[in-house]
């Protein structure tokens, strides 16, 4: 894993939704090995640990990265109080991302909430090949649907209480839309992707899952990500942060 430790400059800042928050990111470095579904490990000023935030978007002529995420603890209300202009502590590119195929096939690729900014490159890839659904509370809670749109993806919404796109769970335009598809893709809450990984092996469809996780130190040193995975047959403690964050979803162990 290579992978950089240095302070980066923030280059752009918005608010997306309530708590949501989005930076743009300096760091050329970093950008230039990053693959789809890796993350950084961002040091909030004042804090001892580490914050891991999943890579949203990828430039690598301009030499940025992109992340997206909720402020909802000390550390990244800490974060998201960065002011433009300033600089990162930043540690990546980390973990083990999602293995993407030729931009020819047919895919699904499905997020549910703050799982939604790591999924984007993978629709950007794919373009019109590619089916997104995307899961979210209510209409005040969706992120990126014209990021995802502009793509040329054909794009899903669904939430929860039906104020957006269709209620409901992501599951039921999974089922719908499987047929003839060579892959999934998904990143969000356990009990979502438990779900999204029956219905593709239901369909006999390979399936990639990003799991989340409280990490310390990121890069598999201090253990606190384990995970319990399968691998020929037999069962093992796994890391989300080295092994993954993305698994093959039959190797996961609900």
């Amino acid at each position: 894993m290579k992978y950089t430790q240095g302070k980066y400059l923030l280059l752009e800042k918005n608010t997306l939704a309530r708590q949501i928050y989005d930076f743009t990111i300096l760091c050329p470095d970093i950008a230039a090995v990053a693959s789809i579904g890796q993350f950084v490990n961002i040091l909030p000023q004042g804090h001892t640990l580490r914050r891991p935030i999943s890579i949203c978007d990828i430039d690598k002529e301009k030499g940025t990265i992109r992340i997206v995420f909720m402020a909802k603890g000390e550390g990244t209300l800490k974060l998201a109080d960065t002011p433009k202009g300033a600089n990162l502590d930043m540690v990546g590119p980390l973990g083990h991302g999602f293995t993407v195929s030729d931009s020819s096939e047919k895919v699904i690729i499905t997020g549910g909430g703050i799982g939604v900014p790591p999924l984007l490159p993978l629709a950007r890839h794919y373009g019109k090949n590619a089916v997104v659904i995307l899961g979210f509370r209510s209409a005040d809670a969706v992120i990126l649907r014209q990021d995802f749109e502009a793509t040329g993806a054909k794009v899903i919404v669904c939430t929860d209480d039906g104020t957006a796109g269709e209620h409901g769970m992501v599951t039921a335009p999974l089922s719908r839309e499987i047929t003839g598809v060579s892959r999934v893709f998904a990143c969000g809450p356990i009990p979502m992707l438990k779900a999204i990984a029956s219905v593709s092996e239901q369909n006999n469809v390979p399936c990639q899952v990003s799991l989340e996780e409280r990490m310390g130190c990121g890069v598999g040193a201090c253990l606190v990500c384990a995970c319990k995975v399968k691998k020929n047959g037999d069962e093992h403690f796994g890391h989300v942060c080295k092994d993954g964050p993305v698994f093959d979803s039959e190797e996961v162990i609900w």
